[in-house]
Order: structure tokens, then C-alpha cells, then sequence
């Protein structure tokens, strides 16, 4: 029983990656995109399995080939957000100016969870210029607000119960703000201009859309609306941008990238590591969910991810300089026609069709 055990095994994982290729929204196809890291370590298991217990044969044969290609292409996907590939994003200079950096902590609290001290305690010991807390309802507000409205004074709050509240404090000035409930009407993204110490004006969105999942949403297509709603207008309005949040999709994603692409946004994490903020109580189970995206007049000064505290996710903490004066030595992903009309029809389906309930 165990050599056609193993191959099956094998089997199952082959196809699993080559079901995530398919370009379909449908939630049980998305789902396949999250855990390549996994697939790609049991590939190899088996492999190794099949070696030391299997005698040559045809069910070696089918493990090895089937491993082989399983993580051939799984590694297609994830080696970019590891150390062997090409940094994205420049390491900023280490004499530049502070007055031109800003740091980001980002906190998907986790709605229920009741542990506030612990985020508390982490904005105090990395004094960042902004956070922005996920899933915060009133009951977040309120813990939140006495401990930071005097230093972090400037603020958009959304406090909401059904798990897409937002709230967002900054010591640097906020100008123009306002909270845009972009595809879904129980959805808001908070939309804001940032004054650097330096008197430079950035953009700043968080964003915090709604994930393919049984219990969420049927298919991807109003997450995926929501990324490229806001991809496109980065595209259409080249100002220096941040983009932060849940998006409720890993980075090696057909959506994540296809954004960066519409956006031209650059992604930190490449050749620097994953970064894997979900879940944090379940190690086997761990991708990046939590996302901050450059446009490229930013350089980075150092990211992070901090301990658990209580949430599903773990915080995570970007500091960035920005340096427009070298924005050319950073290539700018581009979009084709093809998937600029893509990126089109997939927001104004997203805006048309109605999630069933």
C-alpha cells in the first residue's frame, strides 16, 4: 500500500498547483495560490520518501516525476520573496536625510482578540510615524485612542463589527483624508496625503478587502476589483505611494502580481524574505497576507516582523526613506495592454455584480 500511497500523494500535489494556474475566481481555485511553500516542502518529502522506500519502478517513477514538477513551479513563484533573488527595492542610503524617512506599522488585530496592551506596547517601542490597525472595532477605539491620540494625533477612524473596521493614526500631518467604500459597501479603504518632516507630500491607501473564502465571498472578484481599483488610479496619478494593508492575498498571487504590474508599485519583501504575517498561531500554516507596496521613489531603510499578540496575524513594521533622486535605479514593473483591459473589465464587473449572501 505505501508506493502507491506516495505517488498519490504526489499526484494530488501536482495537480493542486497546476488547479491554481487556472485564471478562475472561484474561491477553491484561489485558495491553491496560498500555500505554495507547503505544497512545494511536501513535494519534496515524498521525493525523498520515495527514494529511501521504494524500489525502482514504475511508483518511483511517477513520485519523482510528480515531485519534480510540483516543485519546479511552486519555486517559479515563491523564490523571489527569498534571498536568492534581486532586491526590488533599494537599501536606502545610510546617510539620508530623517526628515525624509517614514515608518509604517501595520495590525490586523483580529476582531475578538482582547490583548490590546501587546500592540500597545509595540507602537511604544518602535515609535512608527503611522500605524494603521485591521479588524478594530469600537471596543479597539477605545483602548486605542487614550494611549495614542496626544503623540499620534492626526487620524481616520473606521470602527466596524463585521471584521473590516480600519483605523489609522499618524504623527506626521494628514491632508485630504477620506474613507471610499470602493467595490463593496461594507468594505471602506482610507485614502490620505502625507506630510513628511521634510514638508514632502506623499499618498498613502490602506486597503483591507474581502477574501475568497467559504464563509466571506464565493469568488476573488471583489478583492481583486478593490487591488486594481487602486492600482490603476496609483497608475494614473504617478505621485510617491504607499499602499498598506490585509489584502487577503499572498504576493506570489495572479492578482498581487498583476497589481504591481497596473500600479508599477515595488514590493520590499523580494529578495529579502516572505515576511509571513497569517497565520501566527499556526506554523505550518503561514503565508503573507500583510502588504506595503512602493512606487519607486522610495528606498528601504529596514522591515520587520514583530511577535504575536493575540491576533491571528503578526504586526509588521517598515521604515522607508524616500529619495525621489534615485527612482532610476529601480525598474518599474509595467503592464501590457492585454492586462490593462483586464485590470479594466475586472473592476467594472467587480462594481456590477452583487455577492450572493
Amino acid at each position: 500500500m505505501l508506493p502507491p500511497l506516495i505517488a498519490s500523494l504526489t499526484l494530488i500535489l501536482l495537480v493542486a498547483t497546476l488547479v491554481a494556474r487556472i485564471p478562475l475566481r472561484w474561491w477553491w481555485i484561489r485558495c491553491f495560490e496560498f500555500p505554495r511553500v507547503q505544497m512545494a516542502i511536501l513535494a519534496l518529502i515524498c521525493a525523498l520518501a520515495g527514494l529511501i522506500l521504494l524500489d525502482s519502478g514504475t511508483w518511483l517513477s511517477i513520485t519523482w516525476v510528480s515531485a519534480l514538477i510540483t516543485v519546479g513551479l511552486q519555486c517559479r513563484y515563491i523564490l523571489p520573496w527569498t534571498r536568492l533573488w534581486r532586491v526590488q527595492v533599494n537599501k536606502a542610503d545610510k546617510d539620508a536625510p530623517k526628515d525624509q524617512h517614514i515608518t509604517l506599522l501595520i495590525a490586523n488585530v483580529l476582531m475578538s482578540n482582547r490583548q490590546a496592551d501587546g500592540l500597545i506596547n509595540m507602537i511604544n517601542q518602535h515609535q512608527p510615524d503611522i500605524i494603521l490597525t485591521l479588524e478594530s472595532d469600537q471596543w479597539w477605539q477605545d483602548q486605542l485612542d487614550p494611549q495614542l491620540d496626544e503623540t499620534w494625533c492626526y487620524s481616520a477612524k473606521v470602527p466596524l463589527d463585521n471584521l473590516y473596521g480600519m483605523h489609522l493614526y499618524s504623527r506626521l500631518p494628514l491632508k485630504n483624508t477620506s474613507v471610499k467604500w470602493l467595490i463593496q459597501d461594507d468594505i471602506p479603504s482610507i485614502h490620505t496625503q502625507v506630510t513628511l518632516e521634510s514638508g514632502d507630500h506623499i499618498r498613502l491607501y490602506a486597503v483591507h478587502p474581502r477574501p475568497p473564502a467559504p464563509a466571506e465571498s464565493e469568488k476573488s472578484l471583489w478583492r481583486d476589483a478593490e487591488l486594481l481599483w487602486v492600482g490603476q488610479e496609483v497608475h494614473e496619478k504617478p505621485l510617491p505611494t504607499l499602499v498598506a494593508g490585509d489584502l487577503n492575498d499572498v504576493a506570489w498571487s495572479i492578482t498581487t502580481r498583476l497589481f504591481c504590474r497596473v500600479s508599477g508599485m515595488l514590493d520590499p519583501r523580494r529578495g529579502r524574505g516572505m515576511f509571513s504575517t497569517f497565520h501566527a498561531k499556526n506554523p505550518l500554516l503561514r503565508w503573507p497576507l500583510d502588504h506595503i507596496f512602493v512606487t519607486n521613489h522610495f528606498t528601504l531603510v529596514n522591515m520587520q516582523r514583530l511577535e504575536a499578540f493575540g491576533s491571528d496575524h503578526f504586526p509588521i513594521v517598515a521604515t522607508f526613506c524616500y529619495c525621489p533622486e534615485r527612482q532610476d535605479e529601480q525598474e518599474t514593473p509595467d503592464a501590457n495592454r492585454e492586462e490593462r483591459e483586464e485590470a479594466k473589465d475586472t473592476i467594472q464587473q467587480g462594481k456590477t455584480e452583487k455577492q450572493e449572501t
